[in-house]
């Protein structure tokens, strides 16, 4: 996906103008499971450490038929995540990402819902990724570059729509749970671009959200997991202003 940051095609399929953030080349790693370290409410308290996010089985990615209907188990599942995601307006918290070759990033995010999000790397990352309902700008401040692409065709939108109902406003391929994760995929098909996939993982226990994964259109996997969430802190809203003309916004 991009370097270092959530992910190219993570954050767009479509760039505009047509331009694009150099893609990893390495293949991804081999996967190994790892256990679940979030739990609790999602509030303010104790600081978790950061956890070591699940890498999905890179070969998991199945034909749709297999996946044509759901059980009323599989869609209950989905109704309660479409629920917890709809139920937050705002969100705050830590991240650890993956890329594609292995690569990990940390760094804190802010959600403002509708359409509001900003992604802040750890030092020595340059990175930041803003959106402000509309646009997502992805900023390299040692390049002093911003490139702008349209929210409508980002796979995380999911995430930060106001109200949601996975079954119905999605093309949801996967519905899947054990003790750890209740994971549901939702698959997007781009003419421009080709295929890609977004798989949101909740707390079996807790129902929180723990990390996604975005399959780009090329195969390469880019995993998110998040801690230390708090749904209940005010955010500036300042932070998702994007200057287009300056080709800048506001520091974190």
């Amino acid at each position: 996906m991009f370097v270092d940051i959530v992910s190219t095609s993570a954050i767009a399929q479509a760039p505009i103008p047509p331009q694009s953030i150099p893609m990893p080349k390495a293949a991804p790693k081999n996967r190994d499971g790892a256990s679940d370290t979030q739990k609790g409410p999602m509030t303010t308290g104790a600081m978790q450490q950061p956890p070591t996010p699940f890498i999905p089985d890179p070969h998991r990615n199945l034909p749709l038929s297999i996946f044509a209907t759901f059980d009323d188990k599989q869609k209950a599942q989905a109704a309660k995540i479409s629920n917890y995601l709809s139920s937050l307006q705002t969100l705050v918290g830590n991240f650890v990402q993956v890329g594609p070759d292995g690569s990990k990033s940390k760094g804190q995010f802010f959600i403002q819902k509708p359409g509001k999000v900003r992604f802040e790397y750890d030092p020595p990352n340059p990175t930041a990724i803003v959106a402000d309902g509309s646009m997502v700008a992805v900023r390299d401040r040692n390049l002093d570059t911003q490139d702008l692409y349209p929210l409508s065709q980002t796979p995380l939108r999911y995430l930060l729509s106001d109200r949601i109902d996975l079954m119905k406003d999605t093309n949801v391929v996967s519905v899947t749970a054990d003790d750890m994760y209740v994971s549901v995929t939702i698959e997007e098909h781009q003419l421009l671009t080709g295929t890609s996939r977004l798989m949101l993982m909740v707390g079996a226990k807790d129902g929180q959200l723990k990390q996604w994964t975005v399959t780009d259109p090329q195969g390469y996997d880019t995993t998110v997991a998040v801690y230390n969430l708090d749904t209940s802190k005010k955010v500036d809203p300042g932070m998702f202003k994007i200057d287009t003309a300056e080709k800048t916004f506001p520091p974190g």
